[in-house]
């Protein structure tokens, strides 16, 4: 297979792995163990000291654990991979390998709630600061910046505000400045949006949502780009000796993998946030069908949207799939295969209505979670960022009337009916 470039469709059953030499199980086995055994003492100081390949406890890494990250690096385009216990565990590892106290970040505005909180109330407590803008002009990332930014942080698709930034422009920017870019490919997803395609240095996931597809696990995933310069002087944690580990180098001795190694040996190692390998193997099982599921989740979505414009039910809706989207370019510049398969509307009615809509839904679930192969609906202000402050739910494009949709594979028009009703029904 190596003489050939496979497709994204190849990819998703059978990259990262070789089938188990020990019996040749096809599916990829779950070891589900703590721990494994050396071989000798040779082996044992070798793997604990990061001087060689192999495993030694399941937190640090596990074969099942391997071959999701291997996959996940494959389908993305990135250099190496790391598993974690939950989406926002892979956040939060990826701001800590790179930051000290003292050190800033400037992100979107726009950004999912439970990262909002991180940014904003959490990392401060520990010294590292986050200024938040307004992501619709590039420009104003650059003006954000100061000598103490470590980098960059966006979504591929902002949550709840449907919108997207210009990837490239942002891009430059933190390359202009010797940072990275970091990208949230949640709602992208591999099939739909290559962030290292276009400028993005590390990407992050919960595979909570539709790597999983199903709505079982809980886990996140950080992908190494392998296109930074971490010896670049702004990054001294990767260009001197480490004294956890015999002293070696990170940028010397791990290259373009430094960040995902560095990652793992010592936040996943000491924070112990790690993915169990029964909810990795289920995960697997998610990406191999990620690609079907997501053409039948956009092509419904679009219709859903179109039909909630059409509405006078509704005031306002929000997906770059509409032509009347102030996102429709850039979505089609960078998200050609379509634009997710989530989008928020504003009921006609308020706050009062929304619930009312909810309510009467007879297929849409109501609950905190999206990127399921059932369609899910939730009211943000009150669940995905009912945490923040009034104020906090404005800067992030939350209003009281918003309705989130996440569409899934059921059939479309049986899901339509299901909305008109409720609207009908909350009338």
């Amino acid at each position: 297979m190596s003489q050939r470039q496979l497709s994204f469709d190849t990819l998703q059953l059978h990259a990262g792995q070789t089938p188990d030499p020990a019996t040749g199980a096809r599916a990829v086995p779950i070891y589900q163990t703590t721990s494994f055994i050396f071989k000798d003492f040779a082996q044992a100081k070798g793997i604990s000291s990061a001087e060689e390949a192999g495993y030694d406890y399941t937190r640090i890494i596990n074969p099942t654990n391997e071959v999701l990250e291997n996959r996940i690096a494959a389908l993305e385009g990135g250099s190496g991979a790391l598993a974690l216990a939950s989406g926002s565990a892979a956040t939060a590892t990826t701001i800590l390998n790179i930051t000290h106290a003292g050190d800033e970040i400037v992100a979107a505005k726009t950004l999912y709630g439970g990262s909002f909180n991180l940014f904003v109330n959490t990392l401060p407590k520990h010294g590292v600061k986050t200024t938040l803008v307004d992501p619709i002009d590039p420009e104003n990332f650059r003006r954000a910046l100061t000598e103490r930014t470590k980098a960059i942080f966006v979504e591929t698709i902002g949550n709840p505000d449907i919108n997207i930034i210009d990837f490239e422009a942002v891009g430059r920017i933190a390359g202009d400045h010797g940072i990275p870019l970091i990208v949230d490919n949640t709602f992208g997803t591999p099939y739909l949006f290559l962030p290292f395609n276009y400028g993005a240095n590390i990407s992050v996931h919960s595979a909570t949502k539709y790597i999983g597809g199903h709505g079982t696990s809980i886990g996140g995933l950080i992908v190494d780009g392998g296109n930074f310069n971490w010896g670049n002087g702004k990054f001294p944690d990767f260009t001197t000796p480490d004294p956890a580990y015999s002293n070696f180098i990170h940028w010397e001795k791990w290259g373009n993998q430094a960040f995902i190694v560095k990652a793992r040996l010592h936040y996943l190692r000491d924070i112990g946030a790690c993915l169990s390998p029964f909810n990795a193997f289920l995960f697997l099982q998610g990406l191999e069908t990620l690609s079907l599921r997501l053409r039948r989740q956009v092509e419904t979505t679009q219709r859903i949207a179109e039909f909630l414009q059409a509405s006078p039910d509704v005031d306002w809706v929000n997906y770059p799939g509409l032509k009347s989207s102030p996102y429709h370019a850039l979505a089609q510049k960078y998200l050609p295969k379509g634009p997710g398969a989530i989008l928020t509307f504003g009921i006609n009615g308020g706050f009062e209505r929304a619930k009312k809509f909810i309510e009467a839904l007879k297929i849409f679930s109501f609950l905190a979670n999206v990127g399921d192969s059932k369609s899910l609906v939730v009211h943000p202000a009150t669940v995905t960022h009912g945490q923040l402050t009034e104020a906090e739910q404005r800067l992030a494009g939350v209003k009281p009337e918003q309705i989130r949709f996440s569409i899934g594979t059921e059939d479309p028009d049986d899901l339509l009916w299901d909305v008109a009703q409720a609207f009908a029904a909350s009338r």
